[in-house]
């Protein structure tokens, strides 16, 4: 069974050290920069959800929700949405369906409107990455024309 949980001083560690395949890793920061950048947000007026994906009790992935990114190139959609800016499964447990389960209690949490109302969530992602444009694509995102950071945006009415 997925989990989302805090990210504390107990767990940080097993999640620092999650990492995706070499050839993953041109798509998804680090989880250590994540965080950093969850301070980041968090001291410059966004609101970050940091969150440990646990399969059972084992620490497995890491997701990063933003509500009012701060700093960043982002799209029109983004005023007042929401944003899975990270989501990765360590390459030690992928194809399980660590993902998918991972979306949907993100998609949960964010539907409970944590930061504030939004008509919108946004991802982007890089265009070669064709299996989380297929992972958005099953639960409703769809692109919108609009590019950031050379990425595409793909965006789900909430």
């Amino acid at each position: 069974m997925i989990t989302l949980r805090k990210i504390t001083l107990e767990n940080r560690r097993a999640i620092f050290n999650l990492e995706v395949s070499e050839e993953q890793r041109r798509f998804v920061a680090s989880n250590l920069s994540s965080m950093a950048s969850c301070y980041v947000l968090a001291t410059n007026g966004g609101h970050p959800f940091p969150f440990a994906i646990y399969a059972d009790e084992q620490p497995v992935g890491f997701v990063m929700i933003t509500y009012g990114i701060t700093g960043y190139e982002i799209p029109s959609i983004a005023d007042d949405g929401y944003c899975i800016l990270r989501l990765m499964i360590d390459k030690h447990h992928q194809n399980r369906g660590y993902g998918r389960e991972a979306m949907k209690k993100a998609l949960e949490f964010i539907r409970t409107f944590p930061a504030g109302p939004a008509r919108y969530c946004w991802i982007s992602y890089g265009a070669e990455n064709l299996a989380a444009k297929k992972l958005y694509e099953s639960f409703g995102f769809r692109e919108n024309g609009e590019i950031c950071n050379n990425e595409p945006i793909t965006v789900l009415e909430l």
